[in-house]
């Protein structure tokens, strides 16, 4: 099982709200059962529009949802729930397949578990998850190459302009900010920016694909995150083409 990386000093969790969305109740009681002794306000939903009305309502810190719901998709209930502002979804999926994976990375998902799963594990990365949405310790803002991260208010712009992030995009731009000019390797990156020790990379490759989107003039020919071959990415605010621009 995969074990989250943490600081000594990151300390619990604050208290959340957390949204289960599950049509297999039996799922959805063990979940919503560990999260609840965990210490959070849970609330369940058996479909798409369900979810999207409790979360209308009462906007959750987190929101666990399953790919497969009848009716409208997780992927779909992921867009719709994005469309309402910034949410971290962690995705449930029976599915083995990467591009169901990525699928729901793409669509704006934070992480995603494949079932069957500890519901012990699913704890540990709500917690994780949570802890990377309300850092402990405020810092500055950053900024570089039109660029600008406020990490206190969790929000960025670029050339003065708000960029649409997602929890993870915004910690890595955040991240790449914070160290300009050094290569990182993709299992550096998930263990600084997501908090685990080993994962699927791909998840790194996914957020950077993203990120490019929204950061780079170009995004097929990216100038601020390059591709460094055989090590990983980097944040060049000077903006010199790089070499390859493929992630």
């Amino acid at each position: 099982m995969q074990q989250p990386y943490a600081s000594p000093d990151a300390g619990p969790p604050p208290p959340g709200r957390i949204l289960v969305v599950d049509d297999d109740p039996t799922v959805a009681e063990v979940v919503a059962g560990y999260l609840d002794r965990a210490g959070y306000a849970v609330t369940r939903a058996a479909d798409g529009p369900e979810a999207l009305a409790r979360a209308a309502a009462h906007r959750p810190d987190l929101v666990v949802l399953d790919l497969m719901l009848p009716g409208m998709d997780g992927l779909e209930v992921c867009r719709r729930l994005r469309d309402g502002g910034p949410v971290p979804v962690i995705m449930l999926t029976a599915r083995g397949d990467e591009d169901d994976r990525i699928l729901g990375l793409e669509v704006g998902a934070d992480d995603y578990v494949t079932k069957p799963f500890s519901p012990r594990e699913l704890v540990l990365r709500v917690e994780s998850v949570l802890r990377r949405t309300r850092p402990a310790l405020p810092r500055g803002p950053l900024g570089a190459a039109g660029l600008t991260v406020d990490p206190a208010a969790r929000r960025a712009t670029k050339n003065g302009a708000g960029l649409a992030l997602t929890i993870r995009e915004f910690d890595l731009l955040a991240f790449f900010l914070r160290h300009p000019g050094r290569a990182f390797g993709r299992e550096e990156l998930m263990r600084k920016v997501w908090g685990w020790d080993f994962g699927d990379l791909s998840t790194v490759t996914v957020h950077v694909r993203r990120l490019r989107g929204k950061v780079e003039d170009d995004p097929a020919r990216p100038r601020l995150i390059q591709t460094v071959w055989g090590v990983g990415y980097r944040f060049d605010p000077a903006g010199e083409e790089g070499r390859d621009g493929r992630a």
